[in-house]
């Protein structure tokens, strides 16, 4: 769900299917209610989650949502497919369809799964200007040397689209084992990255997008919503 914002005259002329010039004597007689306060100006800006009462009458009451999710393998990010487990079928809910993804995920990778109706906050973590960190812990069919580390630091060549990938960073964890730190998510960019060295990703798991820290107390498939303290992305 958008959360545009518009003015309060257009708004209800829009949802009440009145004329514009009928909001002013509306507001001259403390008709209009948003977000609990009398409205004295057709120039109010009111946006998807602004509470609306006109006459006592709720025209617009939508709550913001923020959920974290950790993914299971074989579950695809999407809302709903005619042939497998979606992220947003986890939840379990009726109400649903104003919910989107933030960041998807493969079918086969785990972890960290942002999902929202807001999406101005969604925009905000996932614009590539804001090169908000994300981080992957990855698993490899074959063993990974300082080679990697170099090469990932001063990015990646893909040859299909002639681009060189952001500096990732990259932390050896084992033989077959490191942590991946990006501030953007091309296609399989991962997958793509460790290519170059023809090593196949066996593992891949999302830990962190920006501050927020996949919670190590959720089971695969559970979810949580979000705390206050995780949502501002002016920390990120």
């Amino acid at each position: 769900m958008a959360a545009k914002q518009q003015r309060l005259d257009r708004y209800l002329s829009q949802r009440l299917s009145i004329n514009m010039r009928d909001v002013k004597p509306m507001l001259a007689k403390g008709r209009i209610i948003v977000d609990n306060c009398v409205a004295d100006s057709s120039d109010q800006l009111v946006n998807t989650f602004s509470h609306v009462v006109v006459d006592g009458n709720e025209v617009q009451r939508n709550t913001p949502r923020y959920i974290m999710l950790n993914k299971p393998a074989g579950v695809i990010s999407a809302t709903s497919d005619p042939e497998h487990p979606t992220a947003i079928g986890l939840l379990e809910e009726q109400e649903v369809n104003d919910l989107h993804i933030v960041g998807r995920l493969d079918r086969n990778s785990t972890g960290l799964l942002l999902i929202t109706n807001d999406s101005r906050w969604s925009q905000a973590l996932m614009e590539p200007d804001a090169k908000v960190n994300k981080v992957y812990v990855v698993t490899l069919e074959n063993p990974i040397d300082q080679a990697y580390v170099t090469a990932f630091a001063k990015g990646i060549h893909f040859p299909f689209e002639d681009i060189v990938t952001r500096p990732a960073t990259l932390e050896i964890l084992g033989e077959r084992l490191a942590r991946v730190t990006l501030t953007e998510g091309r296609y399989h960019q991962i997958k793509r990255m460790f290519g170059h060295f023809r090593n196949r990703v066996t593992g891949l798991h999302r830990a962190s997008i920006g501050h927020i820290v996949l919670d190590e107390n959720l089971l695969s498939g559970a979810w949580r919503n979000l705390y206050e303290h995780e949502l501002c992305p002016a920390d990120y």
